[in-house]
């Protein structure tokens, strides 16, 4: 059995809430209720935090005991130094997620820290973009 993180940051416990002609109006616990069926063969784990620290230490202790991580870090995505170094000394693959099209909003959020050390980035796709970081991360490990 595969063993895959999802790690949402910032903000991500409002989904459903917050700004749903944005994020749409699913909270991310009902997602992730449809997303395990769809993969028997996968043991999920799943954290969310507001604090950057946090993300970087569950990332840290994750590390030997997963497979792969799908991160989230919404708005640390473009800021965070501490994540990035982070990812980049994993030992497992990280699949960077944006649920809204980060290319198509503010200047700001067009370039991200986090996704340069990651194996792949996927934005736009809504809630669907963990779905493709799940296959992906199935089909290479």
């Amino acid at each position: 059995m595969r063993r895959i993180l999802i790690v949402n940051g910032p903000n991500l416990d409002l989904l459903g809430t917050r700004e749903p002609h944005i994020y749409g109006s699913r909270s991310f616990e009902d997602y992730l209720a449809e997303l395990r069926p769809r993969f028997p063969g996968v043991e999920f784990t799943f954290r969310q935090s507001n604090v950057e620290g946090e993300l970087v230490d569950v990332l840290r202790k994750a590390d030997a005991a997963i497979d792969g991580i799908v991160l989230n870090a919404a708005g640390y995505s473009h800021t965070s130094v501490a994540l990035r170094d982070t990812i980049s000394v994993l030992k497992v693959p990280v699949v960077e997620v944006h649920i809204s099209n980060i290319h198509a909003r503010e200047d700001f959020r067009h370039r991200t820290l986090t996704g340069a050390v990651c194996a792949g980035v996927i934005t736009g796709f809504g809630l669907e973009g963990y779905r493709l970081a799940v296959e992906h991360l199935v089909q290479r490990t």
